[in-house]
């Protein structure tokens, strides 16, 4: 009988526990988290102030459900995209610039085809430009323009030397 009446004990003390520490915030406490929301505070710094700041633990789910109870949107502060609008406005100006020393320009895709560990164009001395893919066995393949052109050996020995400095300042 003496476990019976202590497991009894460990029973009756749980709901006292849970009554001193209260398990949802007060309105006070909501209008707080409202305003947290609206200065943009994301949801797991909102958990980690309503434990620090009011003693309620809360899973992050729970504090979703608050945030949805309270009908409040939460705010993104997203980033503008500037650095690829400057990447494309360079590129843009490279393609309409005449080809840099020895009259070859190469230019890395920043998203590569399937198949492809690296991709981008090259515009030849003598203006012709070309596509080129370079796949996971190390094989060059030129595509697109006029499929008769064939570059000098000059034009092609310059491409390849600035091809290789671009990969290698990627990391290839």
């Amino acid at each position: 009988m003496t476990e019976d009446s202590f497991a009894s004990n460990d029973l009756s003390n749980q709901p006292e526990s849970s009554a001193n520490s209260p398990t949802e915030p007060s309105a006070d406490q909501k209008k707080q988290i409202s305003n947290w929301v609206a200065e943009g505070v994301g949801l797991s710094d909102i958990q980690k102030r309503i434990n620090n700041d009011f003693g309620i633990v809360m899973t992050y789910m729970d504090v979703r459900f608050l945030v949805d109870d309270l009908n409040l949107t939460l705010v993104d502060e997203e980033e503008p995209v500037v650095p690829d609008e400057k990447d494309e406005g360079v590129k843009s100006e490279a393609s309409l610039e005449p080809p840099v020393e020895g009259g070859v320009s190469v230019e890395l895709d920043t998203v590569n085809p399937p198949g492809a560990m690296a991709s981008g164009s090259v515009v030849f001395s003598d203006g012709q430009s070309k596509k080129w893919t370079l796949d996971q066995f190390g094989r060059l393949g030129l595509s697109g323009g006029d499929d008769a052109y064939k570059p000098s050996d000059e034009d092609v020995a310059e491409f390849q030397k600035q091809l290789d400095s671009a990969l290698r300042g990627r990391g290839f």
